[in-house]
């Protein structure tokens, strides 16, 4: 089982930046899905943005155009550049490989 660990969540403001990063204790190389979820209080577990091995990526309608990912293999590394944030962008944030290994989630909170 590959251990994950996120970071780089934090308390911003509207319309700042944040850089999520997703390590993991193993290869990532050849892993074919990866992708960030979130959880905000009260509401289901969703899907942010995912990425596949050859670097295709998907995006929630949400989030399109202000939220990127990518993933370093060299690093065994992932990472969520999110732009722009809003106050609904507020949730815990998970990373995960497959689908089966789950990072303990980072917390991101957009408030003025």
């Amino acid at each position: 089982q590959v251990q994950l660990v996120e970071s780089g969540g934090g308390l911003v403001q509207p319309g700042e930046s944040l850089r999520l990063s997703c390590a993991a204790s193993g290869s990532i190389f050849g892993i074919y899905f990866m992708g960030w979820y979130r959880q905000a209080p009260g509401k289901e577990r969703e899907l942010v943005a995912s990425i596949t091995n050859n670097g295709n990526t998907n995006y929630a309608d949400s989030v399109k155009g202000r939220f990127t990912i990518s993933r370093d293999n060299a690093k065994n590394t992932m990472y969520l550049q999110m732009n722009s944030l809003k106050s609904e962008d507020t949730a815990v944030y998970y990373c995960t490989l497959r689908g089966v290994d789950w990072g303990q989630g980072t917390q991101v909170t957009v408030s003025s």
